[in-house]
């Protein structure tokens, strides 16, 4: 199945098998290879299985604990009150799929895989593979209109020419995106779990079989727990309430990195690694609180020049990054939380301009 570090082949390790001779040859021959030595020479895209061990750990105990209360204080409206506790728990879950699916928790395929199917099919009911395939084509070639999934042509668009052939209710929604945004992220909890199912079909025989026994197994599990703690009427209002918190809280961990960025010519010049990630992408100042919030995403291009860089190491590489392309005259976007999120809906509002004028 594909997997995040087989993109673009991670330009991280110009020894990696999935990485062509030609590109290898061409990650040593451009403004990206200094930069790449210097954070190897640091150390920083050594994994931190030690951090992850005890990351997962804290955040299996705290679901546990959780869900343990839920069941403790019974049939009760009251249960409400942890979801949002939840929801930040699920979200931290899939921060953990995300990274193994990029191979920073451990470099052996099958072990990223079940953390992956553990912390996405089990525990969140959301198909790892179908994740992995979009988010290898998104770090392939961030916000290409033609190859980039995330800015493909959805329930929002990207550009106003995409914007020019939406025809009733979707031309509506794309006149008033910007201010539907947030409350679309509402239904992002749901959707996730329809699209890892739909892409079932696509999957090998084989890891269609596991990964559907295991998207199953949660909803069996997790209905089992609502129904049989919960009347049926409180048992799908806490569904919804939580999902609507866990998609919300996760779009806004998303939401800043690209949305508003440079978006590649398909039919300009091609453009190489560090300038075709660091242009398109958006970092976040903040400090730890920040950096929690967004899981550590908000150092977006870090991320995105070495994929496979152990997400704590992320904020440790940002200081050579950005000397990095200051050295070489390379624009690096950085701003505050709040502004990111006023960029990008001020994106999304231009993009239907055209539809109200």
């Amino acid at each position: 199945m594909p997997q995040a570090t087989a993109t673009a082949a991670d330009p991280a390790d110009e020894s990696s098998p999935d990485l062509p001779a030609a590109a290898r040859g061409a990650a040593a021959g451009s403004d990206f290879a200094p930069l790449l030595r210097v954070v190897r020479d640091q150390g920083l895209l050594e994994r931190r299985t030690d951090r992850y061990v005890l990351g997962i750990a804290v955040n299996l105990a705290a679901l546990g604990a959780v869900l343990t209360g839920f069941v403790l204080l019974g049939d009760t409206w009251w249960s409400l009150l942890l979801t949002p506790l939840l929801a930040v728990l699920w979200t931290r879950t899939a921060f953990v799929a995300h990274d193994a699916g990029h191979a920073q928790i451990s470099g052996d395929r099958r072990t990223s895989r079940l953390i992956g199917l553990v912390h996405a099919n089990l525990l969140l009911g959301m198909n790892e593979a179908w994740w992995n395939d979009k988010h290898v084509r998104h770090h392939a070639n961030p916000n290409h209109i033609d190859k980039d999934p995330d800015v493909g042509v959805g329930a929002l668009v990207w550009t106003q020419k995409q914007a020019a052939q939406r025809e009733g209710f979707a031309r509506w929604l794309t006149r008033n995106q910007a201010r539907l945004f947030f409350p679309m992220l509402l239904l992002e909890g749901i959707a996730l779990k329809i699209y890892g199912f739909q892409f079932l079909r696509r999957q090998p025989l084989r890891e269609r079989a596991v990964s559907a026994l295991l998207l199953t197994a949660h909803f069996a599990l997790y209905a089992t727990l609502l129904l049989s703690t919960l009347s049926p009427g409180k048992a799908i209002v806490f569904a919804l309430v939580l999902h609507a918190l866990f998609g919300l809280h996760l779009g806004m961990a998303f939401a800043p990195n690209h949305k508003g960025m440079e978006m590649p010519d398909p039919d300009g010049e091609r453009w190489g690694h560090l300038q075709r990630q660091v242009l398109t992408s958006r970092n976040v100042r903040g400090a730890v609180v920040t950096d929690w919030f967004l899981g550590g995403l908000n150092y977006q291009i870090e991320h995105h020049l070495f994929p496979s860089m152990p997400r704590p190491n992320l904020r440790l590489a940002q200081p050579l990054v950005k000397a990095h392309c200051s050295g070489i005259g390379m624009p690096y976007a950085e701003t505050g939380l709040i502004e990111s999120y006023r960029q990008a809906l001020s994106h999304m509002h231009e993009v239907g301009e055209p539809l109200r004028q």
